[in-house]
């Protein structure tokens, strides 16, 4: 009792948590306990159907599509690891409970647990905090910050793991054109599940940032919405050029990986303690950025993100017209006539709800009307104490962000 630490008095106590929906404390502490529940037995769930279908295509002969199986997972659970333990290592020595980032902790990251590690320690925080009338706003505080690593560290699963095998999967029915309706099923609950994550990962940010209204029910509908569109088309055509090119696939990530990675550099981040971690943060980013749009520098994104979706396009479609070009025949030639104009049609209703979003439901805007109204500006020790999240919220919501000031107070 009493205990005052340097971060606190900055977290989710009196903006609801996590960007939450509006209702009771309770109720929303109880809400956030079962997603969390929800979110670690999905990913118990992904990992056991992972391993089966890489088992299942060894088992009918096809060695190379078990082996991009497993390629993909083992890619994703490496950096899960390594930047989980790099956060570890740089987090305050006496803030997390349990084992300390030393020989231990370092085990449980070599043998690939610790992000299921953080997954339990979540949700000894969130059962502990339903159970209490008033939880302490360090608490609050500690299970906003945890969540928020989660947030980050299941985004950066999904494109480098379910993106490339959604993407396998598209060429596999597409090649044998036998598509049972569990496949079908899969197939739309992986678009769905990118989708969410990229939602829960905005939302994360956005909770960074106190004094502003949790995200409601419509804004997150039309963000879920807008990446949802934006992402069908790219994965559709990433799959149709596999059925021509299957080999040829590599080369172009390859290429576009170099030139995002680039890109990226030219921002100047500055997300992880060292340059060795900051340099595996730009790396993955430039695959996040294969796939969907990523901000990651300050100020206004508007140029960038058109300069993006232009390049995005013009790349899609070119590899929908190789497709096409090739007069590849597919066992259901009904697809023909749809599919490439569907996809367009995808991406332009998908600019057209990004357009939206931003211009009435983003941050930015509500804070411009704020100011307009006299409201007080931001100060740095209303910042969430999870710094890395606050990063980044000032490369999303830029002119929602703190603004700078001389009297930190110690905070940063």
């Amino acid at each position: 009792p009493g205990r005052q630490e340097p971060w606190a008095g900055v977290g989710p106590a009196g903006a609801g948590g996590r960007g939450a929906m509006p209702g009771s404390p309770r109720a929303c502490r109880l809400r956030d306990l079962l997603l969390t529940a929800f979110g670690t037995g999905a990913f118990l769930l992904d990992l056991g159907t992972d391993v089966w279908a890489a088992g299942q295509y060894a088992r009918q002969g096809h060695l190379l599509w078990a082996a991009l199986q497993l390629a993909a997972l083992g890619l994703a659970s490496t950096a899960q690891q390594l930047f989980s333990w790099t956060w570890y290592r740089g987090d305050p020595a006496d803030l997390h409970p349990g084992p300390h980032p030393g020989r231990r902790l370092a085990l449980l990251h070599l043998l690939h647990l610790g992000y299921l590690h953080r997954c339990v320690q979540a949700l000894k925080v969130e059962f502990a905090l339903w159970r209490q009338e008033e939880p302490a706003e360090f608490d609050l505080d500690y299970a906003n910050f945890i969540s928020m690593d989660i947030s980050m560290l299941r985004l950066f699963e999904t494109f480098l793991e379910a993106t490339p095998q959604l993407i396998l999967v598209l060429h596999i029915t597409l090649c044998t054109g036998r598509v049972e309706y569990y496949q079908w099923l899969g197939i739309g609950t992986s678009f769905i599940c990118i989708a969410w994550a990229l939602l829960d990962y905005h939302r994360a940010l956005r909770s960074c940032l106190p004094t502003k209204p949790a995200l409601g029910y419509f804004s997150s509908t039309v963000y879920f919405l807008w990446n949802l569109l934006l992402l069908c088309p790219r994965i559709v055509a990433l799959a149709l050029f596999t059925t021509v090119f299957p080999r040829y696939i590599a080369i172009h990530f390859l290429l576009l990986w170099a030139v995002l990675l680039l890109w990226v550099w030219l921002q100047n981040t500055d997300f992880m303690p060292g340059l060795a971690s900051e340099w595996l943060y730009r790396g993955t980013v430039a695959i996040i950025l294969y796939f969907s749009w990523f901000s990651v520098s300050e100020g206004r994104t508007r140029s960038r993100s058109i300069i993006y979706f232009g390049f995005l396009a013009m790349d899609s479609a070119l590899l929908g017209g190789t497709w096409l070009g090739h007069n590849l025949p597919l066992p259901s030639p009904s697809l023909l006539s749809w599919l490439l104009p569907g996809a367009a049609l995808c991406f332009l209703l998908g600019l057209g709800l990004r357009g939206v979003y931003y211009q009435w439901l983003h941050p930015s805007r509500q804070a411009e009307a704020l100011d307009e109204g006299g409201s007080r500006g931001f100060a740095l020790q209303d910042w969430r104490l999870n710094r890395r999240m606050a990063k980044l919220a000032q490369s999303f919501f830029p002119k929602a962000a703190p603004a700078k000031s001389e009297e930190v107070n110690g905070v940063l």
